[in-house]
């Protein structure tokens, strides 16, 4: 039973009191800090301790969002529009607040150039009404505050700034979930695209070793990791192209650094697969590749759940971006940079190539198919996991020609159906809820509790067969390894 009930639930956490609201019975509390923020000095540096404060600190409404430029994610008149450096909070919704439930903290995507934890499309109310679970939405810095990589400038500047605040919040759940009604013994980590790809790196980091204990990864795109050479040699152009010296960067204008690095990011567009925003492996934080750390069992080990969708590069074929090739000339010059040895082996696995379904799915396979069918194999050695493709699209993705399209699960995962993106795709969603939408979540919950889901229902996914979930409209099934032919071309390159 919720004891959240009645406006103005007041927990008492490390650093001081909070009052949060309550809605449809959750209790909900927004724009709550989880680190100093990083202005001023702090600009480049790594999360700092909290400052405790004294008296109730109102937690009503969501902080500012990282810098960003607008995005269709983010569309809804209810999504803030505020958007400042001050930005590391996180939202926590719970179902009660006297209980010891297990909690699920959300990573968001946006290829470390957009995203935030406050947007509508990640709603956590219904994942926390309909699952007894305590949902943290965690916002990071993105973007050349957060998502590009300075800490070879020296002194002042620390590496993986987006992966160090996700580390925060996380120590931050670890110290004060209880308060929430949370377990902190029992928090299951899950986000998707760039958030996903933080997932396995957060697996792959010593620092974030004992603060979770599950993960969830929906499309991770691991090419937006790179290593630390590549990052410095950005870093040091970064530099020249702002004509001052690593001592001046904190003290210039927002726009100005925001201008440099968006130069460089169009730029390593056509270097793919590595753009200029991501990870950096190398580095004390992320010593290795996540698929290397996985190959050589040098990770957090723990059940994982991880999947693409079937159509994942058709809503980017619009675009035409490089690093994901959908067309004939940028397929060609992705394997001239990459491997040109293996084009051709590569596209006896695409049969209707170049039909735009074939240039579809091997655009899907470059960012998110071929390193997720490696990282899976590495990682089922060691620990429990089970691999998803998700199929289903509505009629709204069928009349855009999209398909399962890139981010299309996430409305199912959360129901997040009366979001802006939630009503475009399925405009019937809050009345009438898809029944792909509650047998997505319902797994998504058993998982969070315990691994709890049925071995008959979804068995893990090994080398031997590579048993896979399907999740289709009307129902899911289990395929031995449905994507083998694709899966094995590419593992000439992963």
């Amino acid at each position: 039973m919720a004891v959240v009930a009645g406006h103005g639930a007041v927990v008492q956490t490390a650093s001081g009191d909070l009052r949060g609201d309550t809605e449809g019975g959750i209790g909900v509390w927004r724009g709550v800090p989880y680190a100093a923020q990083p202005v001023g000095q702090r600009r480049f540096l790594g999360p700092g301790p909290l400052e405790p404060w004294s008296g109730v600190r109102d937690a009503l409404e969501h902080g500012p969002l990282p810098p960003q430029t607008k995005s269709f994610v983010g569309g809804g008149r209810d999504d803030p529009k505020v958007r400042d450096e001050a930005c590391l909070t996180l939202t926590v919704w719970s179902p009660d607040t006297t209980g010891s439930l297990p909690v699920m903290v959300w990573i968001p995507g946006g290829a470390f150039v957009y995203g935030a934890g406050q947007f509508q499309l990640y709603n956590g109310s219904r994942l926390a009404a309909n699952g007894n679970v305590v949902v943290v939405n965690v916002t990071y810095r993105i973007g050349v505050f957060g998502g590009f990589e300075l800490g070879d400038l020296g002194e002042g500047f620390d590496d993986n700034l987006a992966l160090r605040d996700q580390i925060a919040a996380l120590r931050w759940v670890r110290d004060n979930i209880a308060a929430f009604g949370g377990d902190p013994d029992q928090v299951t980590v899950f986000g998707e695209s760039a958030g996903a790809t933080s997932v396995l790196a957060l697996l792959a980091s010593p620092a974030a070793d004992g603060l979770f204990h599950r993960a969830i990864a929906q499309s991770p795109a691991l090419p937006l990791i790179a290593d630390r050479e590549v990052r410095a040699a950005r870093a040091h152009e970064f530099l020249a192209r702002l004509g001052v010296s690593a001592a001046e960067v904190k003290g210039l204008p927002q726009r100005q650094l925001r201008r440099a690095a968006g130069v460089l990011q169009m730029k390593s567009s056509s270097m793919t697969p590595t753009l200029a925003y991501g990870l950096t492996h190398g580095t004390d934080l992320l010593p290795r590749h996540p698929v290397d750390a996985a190959r050589s069992g040098r990770l957090a080990r723990m059940p994982l759940i991880i999947g693409t969708n079937s159509h994942e590069a058709s809503m980017f074929a619009w675009t035409k971006p490089p690093m994901l090739p959908t067309t004939r000339s940028s397929v060609d010059a992705y394997f001239a940079r990459v491997a040109p040895d293996a084009k051709d082996p590569v596209l006896q696995a695409y049969p209707d190539y170049p039909r735009r379904r074939a240039l579809i799915d091997l655009g899907s396979d470059v960012m998110f198919g071929g390193p997720a069918w490696a990282f899976a194999d590495a990682y089922s050695t060691h620990a429990p996991t089970r691999m998803y493709r998700f199929d289903h699209f509505g009629l709204s993705l069928r009349v855009l020609g999209l398909g399962a399209t890139h981010g299309s699960e996430i409305v199912h995962v959360q129901h997040s159906y009366a979001s802006f993106i939630g009503r475009k795709l399925h405009p019937l969603g809050r009345r009438l809820q898809p029944s792909v939408g509650r047998r997505m979540q319902r797994a998504w919950l058993d998982f969070a509790h315990a691994d709890g889901i049925d071995e008959a229902d979804w068995p893990v996914y090994e080398t031997g067969r590579r048993r896979t979930r399907l999740i289709l409209t009307a129902r899911d099934v289990v395929a031995e390894d449905p994507d083998a032919v694709r899966r094995t071309a590419w593992a000439l390159l992963y």
